[in-house]
Parts: C-alpha cells; sequence; structure tokens
C-alpha cells in the first residue's frame, strides 16, 4: 500500500547539499551528487573520520531497534526522516527478531521517495509516506500512518540524527508523543555541544557555519537540550549516553572527537 496523500514535489536541485545523500556518501553508498560530496569532504578537513560517525549512529539504531523488537516486544515502528536505504534498515533488523514486524518510513527527499517507494516490493508489511515530521499533526493523520500501524498497540518511534535539523524539535516531539500509544518507545540520536570543552565548541561552530555555507542547518543541543527531548518518557538505561556506550555489542570504536559530539537514548512511554 503506497501513501494515499498528495505527493510533494520530485523535483531535485543537484546544486544543493541533501542530508541523505550526504549521509548516503558517508555510507558507502550511490545516490548523492557534487554539492552533497563536496560539504563532506568540507567538513572532514575540519576534522577526519566523518564517515565513522554515520556508522556510529547506523550501529546505535540498529542495536535499539533490536533491543525494542526483542526486549521490548514491539511489532510496530514508525521512522521518520529516514533517509535512502542502505545495509541494514529498520524493517530488515525488526524482521528479524519479529517476523510480523510492521515499519512505515517517513521522509521529503523527492530521492529517498523514489528509492522508499521500491522498498515496498520486498513485503507488504513495509511502507512508505513522503511527507515532513516538521509537521506532525499532518504525519498523524496521514492515511497510511493511521490504518498501517495499529494505535491501540505500543510503536517504536524512531528519529536518527534527524532531530538537529530543525529548530523546534521539543514541539516535534511533545506532539508525537502525546500520540503515541502507551508501552511505546523512542528511539533517538543527535548532535551533542560538549560542556566545558574550548576545542570541541570551537569545532561544532565551525561544522555549523559550514554547514550553513553549503545550506544545510545543524543545532548541536547541549546535554540538558537533548534530554529534553524525551520529555514524558522513562528513559531506559544506561540514559542519554554517547552512542558507542548504549547496549555496545562489542569494543567500543572510540574515535575523537565524534564520539564526544553525539548522544542517543531510548525512552518508554508509560502505561
Amino acid at each position: 500500500m503506497e501513501d494515499e496523500t498528495p505527493r510533494a514535489s520530485t523535483w531535485i536541485d543537484e546544486t544543493k547539499p541533501s542530508v541523505a545523500r550526504m549521509y548516503d556518501y558517508l555510507l558507502g553508498g550511490k545516490d548523492h551528487y557534487e554539492a552533497d560530496r563536496q560539504l563532506v569532504k568540507a567538513v572532514e578537513q575540519m576534522v577526519p573520520n566523518i564517515e565513522q560517525f554515520a556508522r556510529v549512529n547506523r550501529q546505535f539504531m540498529m542495536r535499539a531497534v533490536r533491543w525494542c523488537a526483542t526486549t521490548g516486544g514491539v511489532t510496530q515502528f514508525l521512522d521518520c526522516g529516514s533517509g535512502l536505504p542502505t545495509a541494514q534498515n529498520v524493517h530488515q533488523v525488526a524482521a528479524r527478531y519479529q517476523g510480523e514486524a510492521k515499519v512505515v518510513y517517513v521522509d521529503h527527499d523527492p530521492i529517498v521517495a523514489a528509492h522508499g517507494r521500491a522498498i515496498l516490493s520486498e513485503n507488504d508489511r513495509t511502507h512508505f509516506v513522503q511527507a515532513d515530521f516538521r509537521e506532525p499533526e499532518a504525519l498523524l493523520a496521514n492515511p497510511t500512518v493511521r490504518t498501517e500501524l495499529d494505535w491501540s498497540k505500543p510503536i517504536c518511534l524512531v528519529h536518527g540524527f534527524t532531530l538537529h535539523h530543525i529548530d523546534n524539535p521539543v514541539d516535534v516531539m511533545a506532539t508525537l508523543v502525546a500520540a503515541l500509544p502507551p508501552g511505546s518507545f523512542v528511539v533517538l540520536s543527535h548532535v551533542h555541544r560538549p560542556d566545558g570543552s574550548a576545542e570541541h565548541a570551537n569545532l561544532v561552530d565551525r561544522i555549523h557555519e559550514r554547514a550553513r555555507e553549503g545550506g544545510l542547518h545543524v543545532w548541536f543541543r547541549s546535554r540538558a537540550e537533548i534530554e529534553a527531548l524525551f520529555a514524558g518518557l522513562e528513559v531506559m538505561e544506561p540514559g542519554v549516553v554517547r552512542l558507542v556506550d548504549w547496549w555496545p555489542a562489542g569494543p567500543q570504536e572510540l574515535v575523537e572527537p565524534w564520539d564526544q559530539l553525539s548522544l542517543g537514548g531510548l525512552g518508554r512511554k508509560p502505561e
């Protein structure tokens, strides 16, 4: 079943970088343009190993989704700002542990939309919605979101490296969390501005400015600001931590300074 709402424009401006395409480039994909590659390379000139930054987030998301599908027993997932399909997508990880898992992906990027709809051919339990999560009321009213997920049962809401691209994440999350059924989970990762480090603060400011020059906005937020995104949720152990510290599957891959510049966690909506 495809998205039944009117589709957004499919026109693509290849001269402006896209978060989804940059992430695809970092993960070794092929769906990106010169503008995406140039902005990634510009940031990498400030600090090396930026591709590891993307991989650490992907690994965190995989572990968190696995936790929700196993320990949490969740069979429904709503992935906002899903990005381009790569290895180990949410529906693949979830289905490994919950064979009947249903996943609805959400993204507004035209290239992501094209690839997202291709995912639909894999199975009838995976769906894609071309929509903007910055408009949570419209997203929640989308026919596919309303009908393909059972809103009387727990849902796992996934926000992986998405909320730092908007200026009102607390409002967006408040609306989405309020709509989630009791017992639902929220998986969230976000870029971080560490306290007390002039070196990190300077680096964050330089990255922010270079991204802005490239047409992208990235808000590096404090720990308190990131923790505020879990309002109304019980934060599960080990809390809001560096991504490499959340339920690690083996030896940590610490890559300075990237391991200091992102935090993530898992929250549960009380019953």
